[in-house]
């Protein structure tokens, strides 16, 4: 593994120093080996173990390229491992993670959303308020953090929080349908958001966003 770790350094110094940039091909095997020093077989580990988390893109019959190294794209790997940890616990903690990034993200796009955003978000409002099911609320609600995490201008916080949200459906859905008035609640909290967006307040955008996000966070570890 210590030299299979030295590989994947080494190619990683080549991308970061912009020797291979996204979509470059990759030397030879038998080439690229012998210039980093490495055996074939610890390179060929490297090159697997990159691919497996999207910095590489090895196409059979034609090489291996550097991968467009797109948020999207990379964050593809955080999302396969949250699948994997779906507990009580675990979820808790993404939600911990998201009470931190959310109001920042609701931050930024405080000073950057445009009028046209603030009138898509107020119509996700109005749509949320008419949901006739739970599941049918928490797909508004996801729809709703997603819209302003792109409004803060940030991709990589943006693809990082909607990332984070799929593991904490379940436990939107279980809050909706056990904790009275939590639809309500949410669509005011909604609203509340919107309202400071719109005025382009900074920290009242945060800290409604931070009473939301830890909303689902507390009813959760009051249930453990």
């Amino acid at each position: 593994m210590a030299v299979t770790d030295d590989a994947i350094l080494r190619v990683k110094e080549m991308i970061v120093s912009g020797e291979l940039k996204p979509g470059d091909r990759l030397p030879r095997e038998a080439d690229l080996a012998e210039r980093l020093g490495l055996s074939r077989n610890s390179l060929r580990e490297a090159v697997k173990a990159l691919s497996l988390v999207r910095v590489l893109d090895v196409r059979q019959g034609d090489g291996t390229y550097v991968s467009s190294l797109r948020a999207d794209d990379l964050l593809g790997a955080l999302s396969f491992v949250l699948d994997l940890h779906r507990g009580e616990d675990s979820v808790l903690e993404v939600l911990q993670v998201r009470r931190i990034l959310e109001p920042a993200a609701s931050a930024l796009a405080a000073q950057r959303i445009t009028p046209e955003e603030i009138a898509v978000l107020r119509a996700m409002c109005d749509a949320g308020e008419n949901a006739r099911t739970v599941e049918e609320l928490v797909e508004h609600d996801l729809e709703f953090h997603r819209a302003i995490a792109r409004g803060s201008g940030n991709a990589y916080l943006a693809q990082l929080l909607d990332t984070l949200a799929g593991p904490t459906v379940r436990v939107r859905i279980w809050r909706g349908i056990a904790q009275a008035g939590a639809a309500e609640r949410t669509i005011a909290e909604h609203r509340a958001i919107v309202d400071a967006l719109a005025l382009r307040e900074t920290e009242l955008a945060r800290s409604w966003t931070t009473v939301h996000v830890a909303g689902v966070e507390q009813w959760l570890s009051d249930l453990a």
